[in-house]
């Protein structure tokens, strides 16, 4: 019998040696990034030539923010938030200044990241004044021993941690205004006046094979009694695992949440039966089959980063380390 397990436990033996043994980096310095703005109705005929150029020289300048925090060899962390933070200070997005008004005439932000490596991550939401929400996000999990902060606590802990306010007056835009003034006016819904979501995030593979994912929003138009959407919520609107993928997702956050979409997304890859563009695609079809608009942007472990959308647009972009850079809007591009 000693001489039947003798073989088996040097087998176990190798293998508990290769599992304690550190991550080690690529090989090839491989990195790839992914951004998106915002999903939804965005059609050709009615962009203008000047509102075409204005996205995609703002996506661009995210895209090669975070593109060039990974060429230098930085995290993949600080290559996120290095390209989602343009985008909450650009009032074409619905993040940071620029976002939608609630019902009664306030901004109120979310925001979460999540560290592939360590599955640790960190989330704000109806926060107020936060310059930099994706920042909060951050320094909740760093800093504090919890996952999510909301409201005022959130505020007081952004306090403490210096992080950078700005007024109320700073976050508004007279485009964003009249849409909830129409939305009240004509009684509509939310989705009739947000034809697209202008959602921001963000996903990397940095050269150590480390993946991150971060999204920030400012919510829907006209939304009542605290409402939290999908950003914040770890699983639905932003995921990040080593082992799969890394997830940011915009669109009509209820069905996201209720889809558990971006962590749907990282388990189908996980399994291995499908490929990481199949896994994306199949979710995002469940969603629309659910009522649900929207799309993903998605690194898997590989560093293939792509895009998944149900509707006629999604802002969004890509780098990687082989040379691809591209920003688009149109489902077709």
């Amino acid at each position: 019998m000693s001489g039947f397990f003798a073989p088996l436990a040097r087998l176990l033996a190798a293998f508990s040696i290769v599992l304690s043994m550190p991550a080690m980096a690529q090989e090839d310095g491989r990195w790839s990034i992914a951004i998106h703005g915002g999903a939804g109705t965005i059609a050709r005929d009615n962009m203008t030539p000047e509102q075409d150029a204005a996205y995609r020289e703002a996506l661009r300048k995210a895209l090669d923010a975070g593109a060039k925090v990974l060429r230098e060899g930085g995290t993949a962390m600080d290559a996120i938030q290095a390209a989602i933070e343009p985008m909450e200070d650009d009032p074409l997005f619905n993040a940071g200044r620029g976002a939608v008004f609630t019902w009664d005439g306030d901004i109120e932000l979310d925001a979460s990241i999540m560290d592939g490596r360590t599955r640790d991550a960190g989330a704000i939401a109806g926060v107020r004044g936060i310059r930099h929400p994706i920042q909060l996000a951050r320094k909740v999990m760093t800093e504090s021993p919890h996952v999510m902060l909301s409201g005022e606590g959130a505020e007081k802990f952004a306090a403490e941690q210096g992080i950078e306010k700005m007024p109320s007056e700073w976050f508004k835009t007279e485009r964003r205004r009249e849409s909830l003034k129409r939305m009240k006016t004509e009684k509509l819904s939310a989705i009739d006046v947000d034809v697209k979501f202008g959602t921001v995030g963000a996903v990397a593979l940095d050269q150590d094979g480390n993946m991150a994912a971060g999204t920030s929003t400012g919510g829907m138009t006209g939304k009542r009694w605290g409402r939290i959407g999908d950003a914040p919520i770890i699983g639905a609107g932003t995921y990040a695992d080593n082992c799969s993928c890394a997830v940011s997702a915009t669109g009509w956050g209820e069905f996201f949440i209720r889809a558990g979409v971006a962590r749907m997304i990282c388990a189908r890859i996980d399994l291995g039966n499908e490929d990481s563009q199949l896994a994306a695609d199949t979710v995002i079809a469940e969603v629309g089959e659910m009522g649900g608009d929207g799309g993903v942007i998605v690194v898997d472990r590989s560093g293939y980063a792509l895009f998944s959308m149900n509707t006629s647009g999604m802002y969004r972009g890509r780098a990687t380390s082989e040379g691809l850079s591209e920003v688009a809007i149109y489902a077709d591009e």
